[in-house]
């Protein structure tokens, strides 16, 4: 579980990098000073050792993507869909339909 000093330097971070503006112990510092918060004074040197040389915002941005995800340059074209669609409704119609639990006689309104 974060603390209340990491979160400080985490929040603050991210103001910095909104604000377009480089990400150092003192910047941090000056933030959470404004802010009122008391944290030791190692934590905002290390938050910015640790986001030196960091893109935050593609870090940010990319949060999501996974190895299953499409890459962001260009959708598929139509042609390369269409065979992925054709052998979806093939498999489709092969699947025999399920057996409900009423036409088994197991039904909750008999």
């Amino acid at each position: 579980m974060a603390t209340k000093a990491e979160l400080a330097c985490v929040y603050s971070s991210l103001i910095l990098v909104d604000d377009d503006v480089a990400v150092t112990g003192e910047k941090i510092s000056t933030i959470l000073k404004a802010a009122g918060v008391d944290v030791e004074p190692y934590w905002p040197g290390l938050f910015a050792k640790a986001l030196e040389g960091v893109n935050v915002r593609d870090l940010i941005t990319n949060i999501g993507s996974g190895v299953g995800a499409a890459p962001a340059a260009g959708a598929p074209s139509a042609a390369a869909a269409a065979p992925a669609a054709e052998a979806a409704k093939e498999e489709k119609k092969e699947e025999e339909p399920e057996e409900s639990d009423d036409d088994m006689g197991f039904g909750l309104f008999d």
